[in-house]
């Protein structure tokens, strides 16, 4: 049997910046894969010579989505890719937020503001993107299309005023915008990730709070993180269970190659749907010694399955 080739896509100057890069690379070698990061927007990489492409940390993606999505596809039309370009096309728009509760999912509540709907300038805009913002608490403003904790902003109840005009200033540069109560059990709970390998749970982690009040956007590719294993609730797995088979109905049992389902206590304390990472998320092998072997097998079934289709 020949060797599987794997390319890990990822950006230019950031796969020495990712925290899973290194056990990665050493798990892939161990199972025997023939695999190397691969910078997706390289005009000169030949994306046929490999078996499978993995997209794994492309973060520069966002100001330049579509251009992303037509790499994906491009790559499509000659060999496989995970996660598949209709996954990462729906995923890389936060209103699937609104697709999985339409679907049963419990998720975090949110507000979408479209920029198509609302022009800037109209002073009735104003009124709208005020009415969006609950009142009694702290509220998140971010566009519905970012990664890393960019451009979102933690604003508190006395401050409805500056989250409108971040709101607005989103709208005005072409940017969907969604809105958040902040739930404010993640400042001692925090949010819980579940990683899934091959259509398998690996494991969990914890992730701390990420924004400070009236704190300025990340400007960055992403925003540090606290990070720590944790072991999933019972209602917690339950939750992602509920996420995964909502996205299997959308795209097909065996669409997703990795996913990464983050929960935290709702309103009532019980789990919601904060984010599903489909496209380019972290997966924190560290937090659990048996994760990078999982990984590794993972992606060398899938390479072998896409190789014998070849």
């Amino acid at each position: 049997m020949s060797t599987p080739r794997i390319a890990l896509a990822t950006a230019e100057d950031v796969w020495r910046e990712d925290t899973d890069a290194t056990l990665t690379q050493a798990a892939l070698d161990a199972v025997g894969v023939a695999a190397r990061p691969a910078v997706w927007d390289d005009p000169t990489e030949d994306w046929a010579s490999f078996d499978l492409v993995v997209v794994r940390s492309t973060w520069d993606y966002v100001p330049r989505r579509h251009e992303f999505l037509a790499w994906a596809r491009s790559v499509e039309e000659v060999t496989e890719l995970a996660n598949p370009a209709a996954v990462l096309r729906w995923n890389t728009d936060k209103r699937y937020l609104h697709d999985l509760g339409t679907a049963g999912v419990p998720t975090a509540p949110t507000t979408f503001l479209l920029a198509a709907d609302l022009d800037p300038e109209d002073p009735a805009t104003r009124g709208v993107v005020r009415a969006a913002v609950p009142d009694g608490g702290d509220v998140v403003v971010k566009p519905t299309v970012s990664a890393g904790s960019r451009d979102t902003v933690r604003h508190r109840p006395e401050h409805g005023d500056a989250a409108a005009d971040h709101a607005i200033d989103l709208l005005a540069a072409g940017r969907d915008v969604m809105v958040q109560p902040y739930l404010e059990q993640v400042d001692s709970v925090g949010e819980t990730g579940m990683v899934f390998l091959g259509g398998e749970f690996s494991h969990g982690f914890r992730k701390g709070p990420l924004l400070e009040p009236g704190g300025a956007p990340v400007s960055g590719l992403y925003a540090e993180e606290e990070i720590s294993p944790r072991v999933p609730s019972a209602a917690e797995r339950e939750v992602a269970g509920t996420v995964l088979a909502a996205v299997a109905d959308r795209f097909g049992e065996d669409a997703l190659l990795y996913a990464r389902v983050d929960v935290l206590p709702g309103p009532d304390g019980t789990p919601v749907l904060l984010e599903l990472e489909l496209t380019e998320p972290s997966f924190f092998l560290a937090c659990d010694g048996g994760a990078p072997v999982r990984m590794a097998h993972a992606f060398l079934d899938r390479a072998r399955a896409a190789a014998a289709r070849r």
